[in-house]
Formats: structure tokens, sequence, C-alpha cells
């Protein structure tokens, strides 16, 4: 006999945590697809020990070589730490065609650079650098040209805290150029830009959501766990 039965709402049907059980038992997620779920995340976040651990523990394989993990975060934690020079550095070390195919991304750390120039306050050379290295880019693009535009715009002010665009200043502006970077990164190694894991627990939120008008049901409460409410 079945466990489904209906709430007082004649348009829910209440579904038991036995039955709900019995369902995901029917389920077959096999141990190699969740361990591959796992080197994704550990890889593309850059937890380069724990990716080598878990490949040795669990024998799944990479098509990333884990010793550019290093290379990654090191990018990454130069562009956040405001040495865009750095940053770039290392890149062309690990691959000089990320950035000599995609002008955008060049572009967007070329600005980075000038932005930690004004933040320094060295007007002077941050006038030069635009001129010399952005304005240019900007003469063939004129997207380009906007955003060059409005960082320069930053030296009208001599509070650089009251411009309207004060937010490049911010550490999220390098976190999103680094983000950018990364991305890039990623691609050029042939993995997906972003994890598959914290996609998968959207979509847990979204399907629950849809759920929620529907039916009542044993609703996962903590994503850590897995326990229902």
């Amino acid at each position: 006999m079945s466990n489904t039965s209906y709430s007082s709402n004649p348009q829910k049907k209440v579904i038991s945590t036995s039955e709900w059980d019995d369902k995901l038992a029917e389920v077959n997620i096999s141990k190699s697809d969740l361990n591959k779920l796992v080197m994704n995340y550990l890889v593309i976040e850059g937890y380069q020990e724990a990716a080598a651990k878990f490949q040795e523990e669990s024998s799944t394989q990479t098509t990333v070589d884990l010793a550019s993990i290093a290379d990654r975060m090191a990018i990454r934690s130069a562009i956040q730490s405001g040495d865009v020079e750095k940053g770039i550095e290392i890149v062309n070390d690990l691959n000089p065609e990320i950035l000599d195919t995609n002008p955008q991304l060049y572009f967007h750390l070329q600005q980075q650079k000038l932005i930690e120039l004004i933040r320094k306050g060295m007007t002077a050379e941050a006038l030069k650098f635009a001129q010399d290295e952005l304005a240019p880019q900007g003469e063939e693009n004129n997207k380009f040209l906007e955003e060059l535009e409005k960082t320069i715009s930053l030296l009208v002010f001599e509070d650089t805290a009251k411009s309207p665009l004060s937010s490049l200043l911010d550490h999220s502006q390098r976190q999103k150029t680094a983000g950018e970077l990364n991305s890039a990164i990623l691609l050029s190694q042939s993995q997906d830009k972003d994890p598959k894991l914290p996609t998968i627990l959207k979509l847990l939120k979204w399907a629950q959501t849809q759920l929620d008008s529907k039916c009542i049901y044993p609703k996962i409460t903590n994503t850590v766990t897995g326990e229902y409410e």
C-alpha cells in the first residue's frame, strides 16, 4: 500500500520519508561519477594538495596537470593583491596564447594595472600608461574606449572615494579581473570555468522550490549533511 497521503490542502499530496527514501534508492549514481564531481571542484577551486591526495586515494584521473594549479593560484593571488604585472608574467609562462587570443581579457588586465597606478596616486604614470598602452586599444574598440574613459575619470577627483566610479578601486574589482583570467586559464585547459557542485546545489534549491507548491515532502534543510526537515 502506498505511503502517499493527502494533506488538509487538497492541492498538495504528502510524501512520507520512507517513500521518499525508496525513490532515492532507485536512483543509480556511480561512485566514479561522484568522485569526478569532487575532483572537478578541487581542481577548479585550486585545492592542489587535496586534489593530489584525492587522486591517490580514489584513483580518479583528471586531464589537468595538478602542478599547474599552483601557477593558477599564484596568478589569482597576484591580481588580487594588485600586482598585475606579476600575474601577466606567470600566465605568459604558463601559456602565452591565453592573452594573445583574448584581447578583451588583455585589455581588462591593462585596465586593472591603470587602476592600481591611480590607487597609488601616481597620476603622471597613470596618464602615460593610459596613453601608451590603453588608448591604442580603445581606438580599435569602442567598448574599450568607454571603459578607459570611465577609469581615467577617477583622476578628476582629488579624493577618488568621492567619484561615482570609485567602485573600480574596490577589492571586488580586483577579484572580478582575477576571476576573468582564472576562467580563461581553465578554458585553455579544457576545464569548466566554474565547478559543477555549486551549480548542482542551486538546481537542488530550485527543484525544492518547485516541489513546495505541489506537495509536502522530506525537504533537505542541510546540504552539508543531507538532513531532512
